[in-house]
């Protein structure tokens, strides 16, 4: 009954132009898509990363979002009377298929308290123009 609430808001709020084609992982953080007039805005809130840990890529018009972390962590007693070990592993992987009407080169990413922005600039036949009045003669 829990995983209900969100798959109903994806279905309301789906824009096909950023359509998420793939996801997988023990977590998925949360994910934002602002279009303006000039351009998309993808924000992923992902804290307690470096931005060394990131894997961005464009293949064809799929932009592609990962990471992945391994640690471990081992503690005793100086008695020998306990030990643990802890294995820690959180990775995920979002991919979106970009709308033909985006400048891919122009593509840029950053992170800033915990959050990626990657922004996806739109070309320039594809911006809305203003409305203008045109004489009648």
């Amino acid at each position: 009954m829990d995983g209900w609430l969100p798959s109903i808001f994806e279905d309301l709020f789906n824009d096909s132009r950023l359509a998420d084609v793939s996801t997988f992982g023990s977590t998925l953080p949360a994910v934002n898509i602002k279009e303006t007039a000039d351009d998309f805005l993808v924000e992923v809130a992902v804290p307690g990363k470096k931005k060394e840990d990131f894997n961005i890529e464009l293949d064809q018009n799929v932009l592609t979002i990962s990471s992945e972390e391994k640690s471990e962590n081992e503690e005793s007693s100086d008695d020998g009377r306990y030990s643990r070990k802890e294995f820690n592993y959180t990775a995920f992987k979002r991919a979106f298929t970009l709308p033909e009407t985006v400048e891919q080169e122009k593509i840029k990413a950053t992170y800033d308290n915990g959050v990626l922005s990657i922004q996806v600039p739109k070309r320039e036949e594809s911006k809305q123009k203003p409305k203008r009045m045109i004489a009648v003669s």
